[in-house]
């Protein structure tokens, strides 16, 4: 009898652990919380220009539909960052670092973000539904 209370408990234990670990996010590392519902969390992409660099550039990062993208920017020039999404988005960029701007991307499919000025592709968004 104690056998089994100890089997039937480590089973629970088991099963719980494996619940949990599935509940705890998505194949986009999005997180929710105990109800289901999504996390106030962003995917954030860091960008930087410095001395005619920038970096990231020619990358792919993968986001999901309705998923809020944050463009998280350190610059020593000014520029312009388009998101060309439907619907399309520009962001000025100042000579100024923390610079942070956000946006969600509603139709699956590839979206470039580019600086303008300095004619770069920063990274492309591979968006899944």
């Amino acid at each position: 009898m104690i056998n089994r209370v100890l089997q039937y408990g480590l089973l629970t234990v088991a099963v719980g652990s494996l619940l949990v670990g599935c509940a705890s996010g998505d194949r986009s590392g999005a997180r929710t919380t105990p109800t289901g519902e999504p996390a106030s969390a962003a995917r954030t992409i860091d960008i930087r220009i410095a001395n005619g660099t920038v970096s990231p550039a020619n990358t792919r990062t993968e986001a999901e539909v309705g998923e809020r993208i944050v463009l998280r920017v350190d610059s020593d020039t000014t520029d312009e960052l388009h998101v060309h999404s439907d619907p399309a988005h520009t962001f000025p960029v100042a000579a100024a670092s923390g610079q942070e701007f956000g946006f969600t991307v509603t139709v699956p499919g590839q979206v470039e973000i580019e600086l303008h000025h300095a004619g770069r592709t920063v990274t492309t968004l591979l968006v899944w539904q």
